[in-house]
């Protein structure tokens, strides 16, 4: 009973995190975990779990739906859908070991350029144009990314578009939301489709998923930009640090 009331909780914060920032897979993986889900199996099992939460905040997000560097929705949502298949595939067919070295220095970037993007935005998009070719680009890699294994991908899709965009975290929330939950949602069915998801706990995890990401929705609507961004960076730090530990405490 308590493992389920943990993992309902886990997957409420979990749902909450995505659709504020992203990242909340860095709750329900060690939750499935410590439930006793193997690692490989818990990564597709969470991947699983927070689809219905993401989706809902995209649903909540609707209105500020918006392109991306001034490349259309549609074409980045392909883009997305496409790299999140062949990530999936990634994790179903090769060991996580050598990619859980590389991880932390990615995310350290991504924390990086969060931080310092409002003023290395600027000089950049200054002497660098970035056209449909590079934004489709980028945004296939992070579809990988996010199907191989998911953990931050919307972060890292903020730190990468402040750098492309002039808009604010806080207006490219939405876009984030849709492409982070297309990458989840090919990843989803390929891992079904496949049968490593463990479906017990992947449900209870779920259900708490889908009320976080209703209620994160609307809080990020609300909360002014600055108080946005703060918080995402201070948990993309967080983040960082823990994956560093993981990856090199032994």
């Amino acid at each position: 009973m308590m493992q389920t009331i943990l993992l309902c909780f886990a997957g409420f914060l979990a749902g909450a995190m995505n659709a504020l920032a992203g990242g909340g897979s860095f709750v329900s993986l060690p939750a499935l975990i410590a439930a006793g889900v193997p690692s490989v199996a818990a990564n597709a099992s969470s991947t699983v779990a927070l689809w219905p939460g993401g989706a809902l905040s995209v649903y909540v997000y609707r209105d500020g739906l918006g392109q991306v560097a001034g490349v259309p929705l549609r074409p980045t949502l392909l883009a997305t859908l496409i790299g999140g298949f062949f990530g999936a595939l990634l994790l179903l067919w090769t060991p996580s070991s050598l990619f859980d070295r590389v991880l932390p220095w990615l995310l350290l970037v991504a924390t990086l350029v969060l931080t310092f993007g409002p003023r290395l935005g600027p000089l950049m998009r200054r002497h660098f144009s970035a056209g449909i070719v590079t934004v489709l680009s980028v945004q296939f890699i992070l579809g990988i990314y996010g199907g191989y294994f998911g953990g931050a991908v919307g972060l890292m899709m903020l730190a990468v578009w402040s750098l492309l965009d002039t808009a604010d975290i806080k207006t490219l929330n939405p876009s984030r939301a849709l492409m982070t939950t297309a990458a989840n949602t090919v990843a989803m069915l390929t891992f079904a489709f496949a049968g490593i998801v463990h479906w017990p706990e992947t449900l209870v995890l779920g259900l708490g998923a889908l009320a976080g990401g209703y209620g994160g929705a609307h809080l990020g609507r609300k909360l002014p930009a600055p108080i946005v961004r703060a918080a995402t960076i201070l948990f993309a730090t967080i983040v960082t640090a823990i994956f560093f530990l993981r990856a090199y405490r032994g």
